[in-house]
């Protein structure tokens, strides 16, 4: 029996050319180039979604597609994680290859956090029709706890930070029943609130709870109530904590144009930063707008996603873009009470996000930007060079990089197709796998009797292999660089 490998990677677009089939490459051959649309093959299945990936062995997985448009170069080390839109939570590479994938209708702010001393998967959910909770998964990708909001609200999407102490802070929307006719609003009308809460994660009991309506006044917002009688009135508009320094809270309120720094204890707001009651005075610059994600950095500055001016028709009706969105970086002085801004990030296509968004400062300086609705991925170096861009079809409320490395639970997963008589294509799939190196190859008249044929390299989520065996099972079995076995899939018979 002899054996034959050759290199081949191709993508076959199905669904009008807008959906992709990836296949990945054995050793032997140039490298695979990049992914791009085809022509529709007769091959595939018309019924799969636009956009999207789709994989022999794995036909339950369908991520949408990740188009790199800036190839990555000096960029820091680590994943891409993501949760586009009503997809689910994704890692990609910086070629936009699938790493790991878990279908969901509503996931948000999918990223990598510590607990208990390891590093965690961590992303919010949105079950139709059933409870909404704060995940925690493992290196195994095994769920290991689950939080929810506490004292009868239910939690928002728009913040999941697990703290040095292991415990949690969260968001929430409360509406709360106001007489608004004072400010063009009804007497019978309801006011959105933001709350914070912080929980312990084991137990889920709260152990602290803030309210913006006991402390930041309607006068603060920049909108108005609006006319439709079935929406409440979101003056404030919640969407991230951060922990300072000294233990205290960074509360940005995209609706208020401010961040406020929260005493833990009290409540008390102990100063504002940008909006109509600034306790700073801000330089030339330095001012954001309809802002997300407020991080307090090491060197003191902090970070913000400032999605620029927006104007909102009837109050939150549908907004119109009148400048670009940045990324900033400001130093505030806290004994003259002055902001000043030390750097920005523009993207050079001008993106303007409406709304989400996201800025991560990375170790290494580089920055990271998810551009929300612009639908956009970047990362900058501290200079501002772009080093990296891609575009999701869908878009994703937050993008991160993160090192990471991924021990599924699950076996990998293969498929054989006999493409002649002796001629066989198997696939090689391990999803959330990060270590596999190569991919060795079994084959064999039994289970007790696989003997290896071959090996390829790892490329991309699916592994393409071809080889010539007239045997009647075949197997794969993952391999990291050591040569070592890290998981092999179930044997299978070689399909027509």
């Amino acid at each position: 029996m002899s054996t034959k490998f050759t290199r081949r990677r191709f993508l076959t677009a199905v669904s009008a050319g807008a959906t992709w089939i990836a296949l990945t490459s054995a050793p032997g051959c140039k490298p695979a180039e990049r992914a791009t649309k085809s022509t529709p093959s007769a091959t595939a299945s018309p019924t799969t979604p636009q956009g999207a990936w789709v994989f022999r062995t794995r036909p339950d997985l369908s991520p949408p597609a990740v188009d790199v448009t800036t190839e990555a170069h000096d960029t820091a080390p680590g994943y891409i994680f993501a949760a586009p839109d009503n997809s689910g939570a994704m890692i990609v590479d910086n070629s936009g290859q699938v790493v790991w994938f878990r279908p969901l209708h509503n996931a948000m702010d999918f990223k990598v956090q510590n607990y208990r001393g390891s590093p965690v998967l961590t992303y919010e959910e949105h079950v139709v029709g059933g409870e909404q909770g704060y995940v925690i998964l493992d290196d195994s990708y095994r769920e290991i706890a689950r939080v929810r909001a506490g004292n009868g609200y239910r939690g928002d999407h728009h913040e999941f930070l697990i703290t040095p102490e292991d415990t949690a802070l969260i968001t929430i929307y409360d509406e709360v029943p106001m007489d608004l006719s004072p400010i063009g609003g009804r007497e019978d009308d309801v006011v959105r609130q933001g709350i914070v809460q912080e929980l312990d994660i084991e137990t889920g009991g709260v152990l602290f709870e803030w309210h913006s309506l006991e402390h930041v006044g309607l006068e603060e917002t920049y909108v108005k109530p609006s006319e439709n009688l079935k929406q409440a009135f979101d003056y404030f508009h919640l969407n991230s904590i951060d922990i300072d320094r000294d233990g205290n809270l960074l509360v940005s309120a995209r609706l208020t144009l401010a961040v406020y720094k929260v005493d833990r204890k009290s409540g008390e707001v102990i100063w504002r930063l940008g909006g109509k009651k600034s306790d700073f005075e801000m330089g030339e610059g330095a001012r954001f707008s309809y802002q997300h994600d407020a991080r307090r950095q090491p060197d003191g500055t902090i970070s913000i996603f400032d999605n620029g001016n927006t104007v909102f028709k009837n109050g939150n009706g549908r907004p119109r873009a009148v400048e670009e969105s940045r990324g900033i970086v400001l130093e505030l002085d806290e004994e003259r009470m002055s902001a000043s801004l030390v750097r920005e990030y523009t993207h050079p296509d001008k993106q303007f996000a409406h709304a989400s968004g996201n800025m991560q400062v990375l170790p290494n300086d580089n920055v990271f930007i998810g551009w929300g609705r612009a639908r956009a991925i970047s990362e900058f170096i501290e200079d501002g060079e772009l080093l990296f861009s891609a575009s999701l079809p869908n878009g994703t409320y937050k993008a991160f990089r993160f090192p990471w490395s991924g021990y599924p639970s699950d076996r990998p997963a293969a498929v054989a197709e006999r493409t002649s008589e002796d001629e066989i294509r198997v696939y090689a799939s391990w999803n959330g796998a990060t270590e596999v190196a190569t991919w060795e190859v079994l084959a064999g008249p039994s289970r007790d009797q696989l003997r290896p044929i071959g090996s390829a390299s790892r490329d991309g989520f699916e592994t393409a292999i071809e080889v010539r065996t007239a045997e009647p099972l075949i197997d794969v079995r993952a391999k990291d660089h050591a040569g070592s076995v890290l998981g092999a899939a179930k044997a299978v018979e070689p399909r027509d």
